[in-house]
Order: structure tokens, then C-alpha cells, then sequence
């Protein structure tokens, strides 16, 4: 049975796991800096199977007006399932229907989420990073 939860603490090699077999493009070598990038977020859920992780969304939040929705994945396996939908549900029943969820999509997932009521924004900029 598929649980989500709020992550209390995280294991790195764990969602290294995850990013690596769902496909996402994360900086898996630097361990050092994935756990930077889950300590530093200030909301993370994670989908579990039976006690195995097998997806997250992390996310940084004011609570009160954005959420960035800073990564999405869902170990292959596990893909097309529904887990990733419900991993955004559950980020959008925390954050409430004030707060506006908001993210890059890599070109592969751009058909994705039209499909779980994001709408795309013409209206948007980035500086990207160096690495």
C-alpha cells in the first residue's frame, strides 16, 4: 500500500535512489549538496511503498503566498500510477487554496502537468545556475 508523508528526516542514499531511477536530472554524485537541497527546503513529502521510498516533491514555501515546487519524482517503477499527482495533492492540501504552487518542468514532464491542473505562464524568468 502506497502512505505519503510529511518527511520528518531522510535517508540521502534514499531519494539519490529515487532521483536516479525516476529519470530527473539532480546532482546525484554531490551527496553533499542533495542534503543541502532537502535541509534547506521547508516542505517535503514523501511516497512510500511498504516502507520503501519511492517518490517525493520538495518544496520552499512562505506558506502564506508561493510555494516552489522544487522537485517531483517517482522512482519508474512507480511512475504512472498516480503517485506523483497525489504527491502535489498533498502539497496543495497543506499549503491551501491561497498559495500559488509554482515550477520549472524539465521538457519531458511539459505535457505532464497541464494534465494535474498546472496552467503554463508565459510570464516567467530564470537566471540559470552555473552547475
Amino acid at each position: 500500500m502506497i502512505t505519503y508523508e510529511i518527511a520528518r528526516n531522510f535517508d540521502i542514499e534514499k531519494i539519490i535512489e529515487v532521483f536516479e531511477s525516476s529519470g530527473i536530472i539532480r546532482p546525484t554524485k554531490e551527496k553533499e549538496r542533495i542534503r543541502s537541497m532537502f535541509e534547506n527546503a521547508n516542505l517535503i513529502y514523501f511516497a512510500y511503498n511498504n516502507g520503501e521510498l519511492i517518490g517525493l516533491a520538495r518544496c520552499v514555501t512562505d506558506f502564506s503566498y508561493c510555494c516552489y515546487l522544487s522537485d517531483l519524482a517517482v522512482k519508474k517503477e512507480y511512475q504512472k500510477q498516480g503517485v506523483g499527482k497525489k504527491l502535489i495533492e498533498k502539497v496543495r492540501e497543506h499549503i491551501g487554496e491561497k498559495v500559488s504552487l509554482i515550477l520549472l518542468s524539465a521538457n519531458p514532464a511539459m505535457n505532464y502537468y497541464p494534465k494535474i491542473d498546472f496552467e503554463k505562464a508565459d510570464n516567467a524568468f530564470i537566471i540559470k545556475r552555473k552547475s
